[in-house]
């Protein structure tokens, strides 16, 4: 699933880094795609694939895994039998739960990809001399100037954007999904409803936490050239000096990432998981 989210919106993910970090260098997705091609080439739009696999393969592994543990939780506090089919807003609040432990995983190596995607513009715009163009350089680079810990930068806005946003992530897959099914078992729906919800619980975590990832990209792509403050400090810079709309700096090619990578991303976790369970049982 992983997998499939990530090459199917690596680009856009891209455009997004950017244009979050650097919102005066780009008018807009087309000025940024437009741009990168012309000075990086098409490879441009895949920098930071690597780390971007590890990312998600490792964040929703523990995700998916933690979703189920804490649907068990969310039975026990519910007080009803532990093969009890959860209400959508009980799978929402057990997905946000979930998200807590993703994002121990998830926080490293997204650090690591926003770096390599925005490294071109730091150069740029003058705020470091020299880039690192490998996953291995920038691990490097992290481990010289803060240790392991400074692999950590942006925890705090990536646990503000994790919890919420995966409360409306798979609150709004299962609502899909329950719309989809109209009285049937929501086990029994086609790829294309699996792709549509998917599409949907992804546009609705985006549309409620966008301002905190852009704080959180400036906060792990800035670093780079020196300490940078904390949530609250960035978040207020950003505001006073750029204005509220600053926050929203690349939401385009967001929505569009979050539809297609996220619709790709369930289906491919409802068919494999769908084939192991097949494997599982004919033992």
């Amino acid at each position: 699933g992983g997998t499939a989210c990530v090459v199917t919106g690596q680009p856009f993910d891209t455009a997004k880094v950017k244009m979050q970090t650097f919102p005066n260098m780009y008018k807009g997705l087309v000025d940024c795609f437009v741009k990168t091609y012309k000075q990086v080439g098409f490879r441009g739009f895949y920098k930071g694939t690597t780390p971007a696999l590890l990312a998600n393969i490792a964040e929703n592994s523990v995700l998916f895994m933690c979703y189920g543990f804490c649907q068990q939780i969310v039975r026990r506090i519910v007080g009803v039998d532990r093969k009890t089919k959860l209400s959508d807003l009980q799978n929402a609040a057990a997905g946000s739960f979930a998200s807590a432990f993703a994002t121990l995983v998830l926080c490293p190596t997204e650090l690591v990809k926003c770096r390599l995607q925005a490294m071109h513009e730091m150069q740029l715009s003058g705020k470091i001399i020299q880039g690192h163009n490998t996953v291995w350089s920038v691990v490097k680079s992290v481990i010289q100037k803060d240790g392991p810990l400074g692999f950590y930068r942006g925890l705090s806005s990536t646990l503000l954007r994790e919890v919420p946003g995966y409360f409306f992530f798979f609150g709004g897959y299962e609502l899909s999904r329950t719309f989809f099914a109209s009285g049937r078992s929501k086990d029994d729906l086609g790829p294309i409803p699996l792709l549509l919800s998917g599409g949907f619980g992804g546009s609705c975590l985006w549309i409620a936490v966008y301002p905190i990832d852009c704080v959180k990209s400036r906060i792990q792509v800035l670093s780079m050239a020196g300490k940078q403050a904390g949530f609250m400090g960035t978040f207020a810079t950003l505001v006073r000096t750029e204005g509220v709309l600053a926050l929203y700096s690349g939401l385009t090619p967001t929505m569009i990432r979050a539809f297609l990578a996220n619709g790709a991303l369930f289906l491919a976790y409802e068919y494999s998981r769908k084939f192991m369970m097949k494997q599982i049982d004919s033992y």
